[in-house]
């Protein structure tokens, strides 16, 4: 009851009886939540007070919304529904311009080859500056919040008059400064995709003079590394290089050991990133699949690996078939048939599952999805990734509690990515929130029919709107594109970061 003289408190919204799980890692507890506008305004007790939406949640998981730190949906934030296949497993906010590859700044004239083709087509490079693509988000609106990413590749394409060899120190000196233009107008660093053909060329001292601007700015290094199959703890020593020369963070993209030949290699390179995480600040992210997908490869066929095709613009019947398969029909070896094939996409099942349950596993590992949202027939994990996390290897699998996978998720991305006032169940920070059921929660999208929604997730919130109710979205477009708190901040908010439940838990007494 309200005491007396007290006048009831009236919220927008509140969900009440729910078990908590405020994305600290500590573990969950009882209560309610209410929501104000685009904020968190109380949690705790909040039987005293009413509010316009009133949802009890029967004991369901409250938590923070997921942050997927790895994904490609530069292009799909500019579309009404791209963001579907990620409000719908829970991510209210997205990580983009990632591997190299962001669509500014850079306007093309013609089709993009290849990997530009992860992020749509020539139609989505039309932003001269990063500043153009920031505003068309906010001008559109989205149903996420988006932190943007600015991708060497891009810059590459942007300055040079060919890509087939290191940069000049003079082009060089062109992209450093396209570096900081992006960064002032809105991007929180620098990605790279030195396994890509058009930054294979690239030397180790062009990208550390990029990787330095973007730490001299606060913003870190992110990196889909030179090699994941032969060379691949070489390519983890040169990130290691870079991001010591540059004096940043480093982020290591889909941390995996590909190919049989590398089986069991998670051990070793783990191992050297902990030795170099004494005096370098390096964090990874992971999707937890045991097969990788991007555009089809020429140089992986005819390697025993079982490829799936997932699209080709030249033969789009042939979507859904392993080139195995297609190359014995035309009587071509796979490289042949993948010539015929391109431009397309492929599925790579070159995994073995205990390194990536090792990987995930890692107390800096953050969940990634690298979904290609602009497949026809895309990996699974596009729709599938966060409740498989919390279906599979929580549940089923037993790896780590509900409460550490809610935290890589949310608290520990937001700390590291430098997220201001998200990733928490704390009041006053943005209602990105998020209700599922640990019981049921799970991915349902299959390399069959991976265009599948999650079971489990009852209601997703975005700056306190909601973007999922009922197993559908509502078609709001509340989301926010971010900004990255300040270095100096930063470093505040990650040591109050440590002190658990106390600084969470509100109530409206």
């Amino acid at each position: 009851m309200t005491p007396p003289g007290m006048v009831p408190v009236k919220h927008d919204v509140i969900l009440r009886n729910a078990t908590l799980i405020n994305g600290s890692g500590f573990p969950g507890f009882t209560g309610d939540l209410a929501i104000d506008g685009d904020r968190i305004a109380a949690i705790g007790d909040l039987s005293a007070a009413s509010a316009e939406q009133d949802i009890d949640v029967g004991g369901k998981v409250v938590a923070p919304g997921f942050i997927d730190v790895h994904t490609h949906d530069d292009g799909a934030l500019l579309t009404p529904d791209g963001m579907v296949p990620k409000i719908s497993q829970g991510v209210t906010t997205v990580i983009a311009g990632n591997c190299g590859i962001s669509l500014a700044p850079l306007r093309l004239s013609a089709a993009p080859p290849p990997p530009f083709t992860l992020v749509g087509g020539r139609e989505n490079f039309r932003f001269d500056r990063f500043a153009d693509y920031v505003a068309e988000l906010r001008r559109l609106g989205t149903a996420t919040n988006a932190a943007l990413l600015v991708g060497h590749t891009t810059l590459r394409q942007r300055v040079m008059p060919r890509v087939d060899r290191p940069a000049d120190a003079a082009e060089i000196a062109l992209m450093q400064a396209e570096v900081e233009t992006a960064m002032a107008e809105g991007a929180f660093g620098l990605s790279t995709g030195l396994d890509y053909p058009p930054a294979v060329a690239s030397s180790t001292a062009e990208v550390k003079a990029l990787a330095r601007t973007a730490a001299r700015l606060g913003g870190p290094y992110v990196t889909h590394v030179r090699n994941y199959f032969e060379t691949l703890e070489e390519a983890i020593e040169e990130a290691i290089d870079i991001a010591d020369d540059a004096g940043g963070k480093l982020v290591i993209s889909h941390h995996q050991a590909t190919g049989r030949g590398n089986f069991g290699k998670s051990g070793p390179t783990l191992e050297r990133i902990d030795a170099a995480r004494r005096d370098i600040d390096i964090a990874m992210d992971v999707y937890p699949y045991a097969a990788t997908s991007t555009v089809l490869r020429l140089d992986r066929c005819d390697t025993g690996l079982r490829i799936l095709i997932t699209w080709s613009d030249s033969f789009p019947e042939m979507a859904n078939r392993e080139i195995s398969d297609i190359a014995r029909e035309w009587n071509c070896s796979e490289r042949a048939a993948g010539e015929r094939l391109l431009p397309a996409g492929a599925v790579y099942f070159q995994l073995d599952e205990a390194d990536v349950r090792r990987i995930l596993a890692h107390p800096r590992t953050m969940v990634g999805s690298d979904g290609l949202p602009h497949d026809k027939h895309p990996h699974p994990r596009l729709w599938g990734t966060f409740p498989r996390v919390l279906g599979h290897y929580v549940r089923d699998v037993g790896l780590f509690g509900l409460e550490e996978a809610v935290f890589r998720m949310t608290g520990l991305p937001a700390r590291e990515f430098g997220i201001d006032r998200r990733g928490r169940l704390t009041a006053g920070h943005f209602a990105d929130i998020v209700v599922f059921d640990p019981a049921t929660v799970a991915d349902r999208a299959t390399f069959e029919q991976p265009q599948q929604a999650a079971a489990g997730i009852e209601l997703v919130f975005v700056n306190g709107s909601l973007v999922w109710r009922d197993g559908r979205a509502t078609g709001a477009r509340p989301g926010h594109v971010l900004r990255p708190l300040p270095a100096a901040r930063r470093g505040i908010a990650e040591t109050a970061g440590e002190g658990g439940l106390a600084c969470c838990v509100q109530s409206t007494s």
